[in-house]
């Protein structure tokens, strides 16, 4: 995705961080234009007219250790107003002469902050309240303030968490305003943008969708497309935004790897076909996948043989179709961050994602991926514009590699079969009780467990069935929904009763992090 040279932002430097997309998409939900860019290749001189304010990301680094890390100081004296978060903090405070290093008590969760003084930053942020709980992360903290910086609050072990240099318009904050945990915290980025930065609203989902057909027809011209469509949320908007950009010219492929949720092929061609008239390409490929995942247990083989297969069969069907240079994807912005860094910082990888970074080097087709930058609320938002259905765009994420990553162990044909039907009883149960719109991702997984049972008078030794379901704004943090015990009986005794090969249903109430949301 281009933008034109001219609009407004906000520049995030990327230090690493797991959250530095989550500080992103905080600032297009105030309505303006956020950007990343790897610390290792900002310049003062990329600072144009454009950039507004700068926010310096935390990350996994020390601010004494140089050699592990680039950083041009001289943008902090570009007059753009800055703020600096966690790590981001300490490199304002160590570059105008302060002092880092690493804490007695370290500060990893919740702690209280009391305010010390007001602030522009701070501005309706404390409520009337002394005290506020923020999301703090740190093993190292500023032990001197530079000259000219004030303190606008503290926690018990970090005397600083909060400070100010008012003439020189830099800010930082210690503790991460960008999570859900922290209260209000998405006040302090909203009083930077709007008070500091002086920034208007120049980010909608209209925007989006105007800017995003324009590249789309720009970069593909008289191509032909095809889309890989699974009928999830992601790649459902992207083949609305694709025919709405090129119509005809977008052929979407579906190819049925026998890992899909119970009746989806049937709702897709349904709705894409049949609804949407778009041209559609069916590929019932189950036994193939089936037979390359034949005795693999490793999540990650799995991953990678599914999305190899995936692109050979995209491959075999591309050659039929002429003129097609392109290939579209539905990849999101937390795909991206838990494959890899997409700014070339430290950030960890956690997992793979079969579209990302699992294209084989002989593939002919170029991607067109124009989701990429955008979090999963941003791409509803966008397939409510794009006039897609409701029930579509509701619809709870779906992984690439589907019931292949909720099946860990060796996958068979017949623990497909149990885990399909313990799914839709769980998701036609929250359906049914208000539920499934309250909650962001719900599913059923076959652990390769089997435990000792007894139905009737009799005896069963059968598989554990996992029920997960989570809440969320953005993928990036999630917590744990929690059922109701009437429910969690119904569901698990309707589970029980109606499906041979499980006796026993558990439910995952971990939150993420530690944990992921999917299991592998």
């Amino acid at each position: 995705m281009t933008l034109e040279p001219n609009l407004n932002k906000i520049l995030i430097v990327d230090f690493g961080s797991q959250f530095t997309q989550l500080i992103a998409r905080r600032i297009r939900e105030l309505g303006v234009f956020s950007e990343i860019i790897s610390h290792k290749k900002i310049k003062k001189k990329y600072i144009g007219e454009g950039v507004k304010g700068i926010i310096l990301s935390g990350g996994p680094l020390n601010v004494y250790e140089n050699k592990k890390y680039s950083f041009d100081k001289n943008i902090i004296e570009s007059n753009v107003p800055v703020l600096g978060i966690c790590f981001g903090h300490q490199i304002i405070s160590k570059v105008n002469g302060g002092k880092v290093k690493q804490s007695k008590h370290r500060e990893f969760g919740l702690a209280n902050i009391k305010k010390k003084m007001e602030s522009p930053l701070t501005k309706n942020f404390f409520k009337g309240k002394k005290l506020i709980k923020v999301w703090m992360s740190h093993a190292d903290q500023v032990s001197k303030l530079p000259k000219n910086f004030e303190v606008i609050a503290s926690s018990q072990n970090s005397k600083y968490a909060i400070v100010e240099n008012k003439i020189k318009k830099l800010y930082g904050v210690q503790f991460h305003p960008e999570v859900t945990h922290t209260q209000n915290g998405k006040k302090i980025l909203s009083n930077f943008v709007f008070f500091i930065c002086k920034i208007k609203k120049n980010w909608s989902s209209r925007d989006q969708k105007k800017k995003l057909i324009t590249d789309i027809r720009r970069t593909v011209g008289k191509n032909k497309v095809i889309c890989a469509l699974s009928g999830g949320v992601d790649s459902s908007v992207v083949a609305q935004l694709l025919n709405k950009a090129i119509g005809k010219k977008l052929y979407c492929i579906f190819v049925n790897t026998g890992l899909l949720r119970k009746n989806e092929e049937t709702q897709v061609k349904e709705t894409f076909k049949k609804k949407l008239k778009m041209n559609l390409i069916y590929v019932n490929a189950e036994n193939k996948f089936l037979k390359k995942l034949k005795n693999i247990s490793d999540p990650e083989k799995k991953r990678k043989i599914i999305g190899n297969l995936f692109i050979k069969i995209f491959e075999f069907h591309a050659k039929k179709i002429k003129n097609v240079k392109f290939l579209a994807q539905g990849t999101l912005y937390p795909d991206l961050i838990e494959s890899k860094s997409v700014t070339g910082s430290q950030t960890s990888k956690i997992k793979s994602h079969h579209n990302v970074g699992g294209l084989p080097k002989k593939m002919k087709l170029k991607l067109v991926e124009p989701l990429k930058f955008l979090f999963k609320d941003e791409v509803r938002k966008l397939g409510l514009e794009l006039k897609l259905s409701k029930e579509i765009i509701s619809r709870h994420p779906f992984p690439g590699p589907g019931l292949a990553i909720r099946m860990p162990g060796v996958i068979t044909k017949e623990k497909i079969n149990i885990l399909k039907e313990a799914d839709n009883y769980f998701i036609q149960a929250l359906k049914e009780h208000g539920l499934y719109d309250k909650i962001w991702q719900a599913y059923a997984a076959l652990l390769p467990v089997k435990t000792v049972g007894v139905m009737g008078d009799n005896r069963t030794y059968e598989y554990l069935c996992l029920l997960r379901a989570i809440t969320s704004k953005d993928g990036m943090t999630a917590d744990f929904y929690e059922l109701k015990k009437s429910f969690s009986q119904m569901i698990s005794n309707k589970i029980v009763n109606s499906i041979p090969g499980i006796n026993r249903v558990v439910y995952d109430i971990t939150s993420k992090p530690p944990s992921t949301i999917e299991l592998e």
